[in-house]
C-alpha cells in the first residue's frame, strides 16, 4: 500500500483504508480517473521477459516492465496465477519467430486468473475488484507472466467462486482452443459422435468434457495413465494408443475428429474414421512453421496453398471438411466455459505450482517432461 500512497499522494491512512470517495476517484474510469489515472499508481511491474529465443535460461524476471495505458475496451488484471502452456515453451524456443523476433523482448503467457485493477472507458461487464479469469490470443506480445496483465473485455469473464485462482488459470486457453474446434467449427450437437485424438493433454481433456456436456458420444485416444480420468469425465471409450490399434478397436464413425497430435498417421486415421460431411480439425497447422522457415512473404502463401489443397482433396476423396484450428477469443464460449467450470463439468487438473520467481525451473520441468500435466505459476 505504500506504493499507492507514493503514487497517488493519499495519506498513509487513506492508502491503507481509504474512504469510498477516495477509492472511487482513484479507480473510476470517469473524468476523475483521467486526472489521477491508473498510470500514476502503477507504471511498471514485475514480468517474465523473453529477450531472445532459447532454453529456460533465457527467461528474465524483471521489475521494470511497463504497464501500458488502457484502451477503451481493455482491462488491467492483477494476476494471481498464470498457467504454462505448450505454446509458451515453444515460443520461448523460437516458434513464431517470424512474428515475434522483431518485437523482442516480449512477455510470455496466455492464461490468467486474478482481480480487476482498472478498466477502460467502454468496459461495462466487469468492475474493479472483481475476480476474473481469461486468456489472450496466441499472437499477443504482452503476455500474462506479470504482476499486471492487460486483456480485452471479451477475453475475460468472472472467475467461478467454487475454484481457486490456480485452478482457474489452467482452464481458459485450453478450453477455448477446444471450443473453437468443436463448437465454432464443427458445431457439434447433442447425439453426435466425437473422437478426440490425444485426450490426455489439456486441450484434449477440455474437448472431451465439452463434447460430453453437449450430449455427444465421445471416444478418445490417450496413454494408459489417462484412461481412468477420461472415462470418469464421460468418455464412452478411452483407447491406449501405445498398446492398441485404434482402427481395429474403434467400430464406429464420427461426426467430428479433433486431432491434438497432428502427425501424418493420426491425420490418416482420423480422416478415415469420419462420416461423410464430418469435420477433421488439427491443432498442428503449418502456417507458423512455414512462415518461420521461409518468411512471411513466402511462408504464409505456401501454408494457405497447402491448406486449400488438403481441403479440396479430402472434400472430394472422403466428403469431409478439413481444418487447421487455433484458439481465438470468444466471449460467448468463455462464458459457457465459466458456467461448466462452476458446476464442476469442466476442469483441468494442475500437477504442480511454482512461484513466478521459479519460472525457469517450471519451463525446464516441462521441457524435460518431468511433469506430464498442467503447471501453474503463482504470482504473489
Amino acid at each position: 500500500m505504500r506504493l499507492l500512497s507514493r503514487f497517488t499522494g493519499l495519506s498513509s491512512n487513506a492508502a491503507v483504508g481509504g474512504s469510498d470517495s477516495e477509492w472511487a476517484a482513484l479507480f473510476s474510469p470517469s473524468v476523475n480517473s483521467k486526472k489521477l489515472g491508473f498510470r500514476r499508481i502503477v507504471t511498471s511491474c514485475r514480468a517474465v521477459v523473453l529477450p531472445r529465443f532459447g532454453g529456460p535460461e533465457v527467461l528474465e524476471l524483471r521489475d521494470d516492465a511497463s504497464v501500458p495505458d488502457l484502451k477503451p475496451n481493455e482491462v488491467l488484471v492483477r494476476a494471481r496465477a498464470v498457467s504454462v502452456n505448450p505454446l509458451d515453451t515453444r515460443m520461448r524456443s523460437g516458434y513464431g519467430r517470424s512474428l515475434f523476433e522483431p518485437l523482442l523482448p516480449i512477455i510470455l503467457g496466455r492464461d490468467v486468473s486474478g482481480e480487476v485493477a482498472a478498466v477502460g472507458a467502454s468496459v461495462r461487464s466487469l468492475s474493479i475488484g472483481q475476480e476474473v479469469f481469461g486468456a489472450l490470443h496466441p499472437t499477443a506480445v504482452r503476455g500474462t507472466y506479470a504482476d499486471y496483465a492487460v486483456l480485452s473485455e471479451d477475453e475475460l469473464t468472472s472467475k467461478p467462486v467454487s475454484i481457486s485462482h490456480v485452478e482457474a488459470s489452467a482452464i481458459p486457453f485450453a478450453a477455448l482452443t477446444a471450443w473453437r474446434a468443436l463448437k465454432s467449427t464443427a458445431r457439434i450437437s447433442e447425439g453426435q459422435s466425437v473422437l478426440v485424438v490425444g485426450g490426455g493433454g489439456a486441450v484434449g481433456y477440455a474437448a472431451v468434457q465439452l463434447a460430453v456436456a453437449t450430449g455427444c458420444h465421445v471416444s478418445t485416444t490417450c496413454g494408459s495413465e489417462s484412461i481412468d480420468r477420461l472415462l470418469a469425465a464421460g468418455a464412452e471409450q478411452a483407447i491406449d494408443y501405445t498398446t492398441q490399434d485404434i482402427e481395429l478397436v474403434i467400430k464406429r464413425q464420427f461426426d467430428a475428429v479433433l486431432d491434438t497430435i497432428g502427425v501424418p498417421e493420426t491425420e490418416r486415421v482420423g480422416i478415415n474414421l469420419l462420416k461423410r460431411g464430418g469435420h477433421y480439425m488439427t491443432l498442428q497447422g503449418e502456417a507458423a512453421s512455414l512462415t518461420d522457415r521461409y518468411g512471411v512473404a513466402i511462408g504464409l502463401p505456401t501454408a494457405t496453398a497447402i491448406l486449400l489443397k488438403k481441403q479440396i482433396q479430402y472434400r472430394y476423396s472422403h466428403g469431409i471438411e478439413y481444418w487447421w484450428t487455433y484458439m481465438r477469443a470468444d466471449a460467448e464460449g468463455l462464458d459457457q466455459i465459466r458456467r461448466l467450470s462452476e458446476v464442476g463439468k469442466l476442469k483441468i487438473p494442475v500437477d504442480k505450482t511454482f512461484p513466478i520467481t521459479q519460472v525457469r525451473e517450471a519451463h525446464e520441468a516441462k521441457d524435460k517432461r518431468r511433469i506430464p500435466g498442467k503447471v501453474v505459476l503463482e504470482v504473489d
